[in-house]
């Protein structure tokens, strides 16, 4: 599990004939946003399911293709915030970066406000507990009634 929490590398590939995971570094220690204990019930829940959920969702990706597809071209109009860390490898791969911040999500979701919160990565909830209640918070205010 410190692994998954810490990785870092924008290349998430192992080389061929390894597995990602014998592939991935060991931190010497945690990031100062997450405890032992609290990595912990993380390890535990994922001895129980593994990867389950999200692989199934990679999975179920064509099926949600074909489940979709009456909405094809269809916009998000209620108004939305998109938060990211700077550093979220997910954020930084497959052209992520480039679609969120170009005019491509912007497009689809015309009421988007985007925030991408400095030093943060991909547990970005958990790293930056207060900026990200604070965006929230704003946000919220921003649109009540």
């Amino acid at each position: 599990m410190k692994k998954f929490f810490t990785i870092t590398d924008k290349e998430f590939v192992a080389p061929p004939d390894t597995e990602i995971i014998d592939y991935l570094k060991t931190p010497w220690s945690l990031p100062p946003w997450i405890t032992e204990e609290e990595l912990q019930v993380f390890a535990e829940k994922f001895e129980e399911s593994g990867f389950t959920g999200p692989l199934n969702y990679y999975r179920a990706m064509d099926l949600n293709w074909e489940l979709l597809a009456p909405w094809q071209g269809s916009k998000i109009l209620v108004p939305t915030k998109f938060i990211a860390g700077d550093k979220d490898i997910g954020f930084e791969s497959f052209g992520t970066k480039d679609y969120v911040l170009g005019e491509g999500f912007k497009s689809c979701v015309p009421d988007l406000e985007v925030v991408i919160i400095e030093d943060g990565h991909h547990f970005i909830h958990q790293e930056k507990p207060e900026e990200v209640s604070n965006e929230i918070l704003c946000f919220i205010g921003k649109h009540s009634v």
